[in-house]
C-alpha cells in the first residue's frame, strides 16, 4: 500500500509514524508540564498562499480564536509561490517549539509526486496536528457550452476530445486534480490551462478562455446566481447545503467520485507530543462554537478538527489516491 513520503523510489513508510503518540514511544516527547505552561509567547501560522482564499481565511479564523483563548498574539505569515513549495519549506525549518504551525491543504500529499525533489522532507518534518476542514467544489461551465448536465458534457467531450480547456488554479491546485479524477473516472480528454490564482482562473472562464473549471463553491455561487457560469454538479460525497438543487457528481453517474479541498495543521517535527495534543484539543473545542460553524457553513465548508493519527491516515490515503491519478496520467509540474 503506497504511503506518504519524499522520495516516491523509496520503500514505503507511513505517515503514522509521525504522530505524537509515537514520538513520545520513541523518547522524544517533553513532559506534560511543558505543555502546561505552553504558549508562553506569540505564535505564527504559516499559510502558503497569498492572503484571501479559504486557506488564509480559515488560519486567521483559527488564530483569531486561539488569540483570544491562549491571550497570546497569532500572526499570519502569508508564504506564497511555488506552488506552495515556499510556506511549506519554511515551516519545515522553524524551531519545533509549537510556535510555529503550518496551515495545509491537499497540495501537500499532492507535491510529493509532481515534483521530483522537494525543498524538504514531508515524512520526516513533520507532524500531524489536526484535519482542521474540507470544502465542498463546484463543477461549473460557461453559458457559451451548450450542455446542461453532467451526462452532456461527458457526451461532449468524447465526441471532441481535448478541444475542451479546463481552468484552475495552479498546476498542483485541488481544483485541477478534482477534474483529473473526473476525467479519469469518464473516460474523456480535455487540456488543463493553469493559472496564477482562482481569481484570474474564473476571469478566464468568464471570458470562455476556458469551457469549465471545478472551482471553490463559495467563489462559484455569485457568479451562477448571476448566470454567468452553469452549474453542473458538486464534487462531495453529499449536497451541498447552500445549492441544494446542484447534483453530486456520483449522483449524475460516476458512482463514487469524491473530490474537494480539505485544510490541515502540521508542527515541524520534533515539536513535544504534549504541545501538540494541546494545540488539536483547542482547535477541536473551536471548530465546535456555533460562531465559527456558521462562519464555515458560510463558506461552504465542515469543520472536522481530527486528532493527530486520524489525520495522518487521511494524508496517506490522499496519497494513495492522488499518487495514481498523477502516475496513471504522467503529470508533472515542470
Amino acid at each position: 500500500m503506497k504511503r506518504f513520503e519524499s522520495d516516491t523510489s523509496a520503500p514505503r513508510r507511513s505517515f503514522l509514524s509521525r504522530t505524537p503518540t509515537a514520538l513520545a514511544l520513541l523518547g522524544l516527547g517533553h513532559p506534560k508540564v511543558f505543555a502546561q505552561a505552553y504558549p508562553a509567547k506569540p505564535l505564527r501560522i504559516i499559510v502558503a498562499v497569498a492572503p484571501g482564499g479559504p486557506t488564509d481565511h480559515l488560519a486567521r479564523l483559527i488564530g483569531q480564536k486561539l488569540a483570544q483563548a491562549w491571550g497570546q498574539p497569532v500572526t499570519i505569515d502569508n508564504r506564497p509561490g511555488a506552488g506552495q513549495l515556499i510556506g511549506t519549506a519554511a515551516a519545515a525549518k522553524a524551531p519545533a517549539d509549537g510556535y510555529t504551525l503550518l496551515m495545509t491543504t491537499n497540495v501537500f500529499p499532492v507535491n510529493t509526486f509532481l515534483y521530483a525533489k522537494l525543498p524538504y522532507d514531508p515524512q520526516k518534518d513533520f507532524v500531524p496536528v489536526s484535519l482542521v476542514a474540507s470544502a465542498s467544489l463546484t463543477l461549473v461551465v460557461n453559458p457559451e457550452l451548450k450542455v446542461s448536465t453532467l451526462s452532456e458534457l461527458i457526451a461532449y467531450a468524447k465526441q471532441n476530445p481535448g478541444k475542451l480547456n479546463f481552468g484552475s488554479s495552479g498546476v498542483s491546485s485541488s481544483l485541477r486534480f478534482a477534474v483529473e479524477l473526473l476525467k479519469s473516472m469518464a473516460g474523456i480528454e480535455m487540456t488543463h490551462v493553469p493559472f496564477s490564482g482562482a481569481a484570474p482562473m474564473m476571469t478566464a472562464l468568464l471570458g470562455n478562455v476556458v469551457q469549465l473549471a471545478i472551482v471553490d463553491s463559495k467563489v462559484a455561487k455569485v457568479p451562477i446566481d448571476a448566470g454567468r457560469v452553469r452549474a453542473l454538479a458538486v464534487t462531495s460525497a453529499a449536497r451541498s447545503p447552500n445549492m441544494p438543487n446542484v447534483p453530486t457528481i456520483s449522483e449524475e453517474g460516476l458512482r463514487g467520485y469524491a473530490a474537494g479541498s480539505w485544510f490541515g495543521l502540521l508542527a515541524p517535527a520534533g515539536t513535544p507530543a504534549p504541545v501538540v495534543e494541546k494545540i488539536q484539543a483547542e482547535v477541536a473545542r473551536i471548530l465546535k462554537m456555533p460562531d465559527v460553524a456558521q462562519n464555515l457553513a458560510d463558506h461552504d465548508e465542515v469543520p472536522i478538527g481530527s486528532t493527530p493519527a486520524e489525520f495522518a491516515a487521511y494524508i496517506n490515503a490522499e496519497s494513495e489516491k492522488w499518487g495514481k491519478i498523477i502516475k496513471d496520467n504522467n503529470i508533472t509540474a515542470q
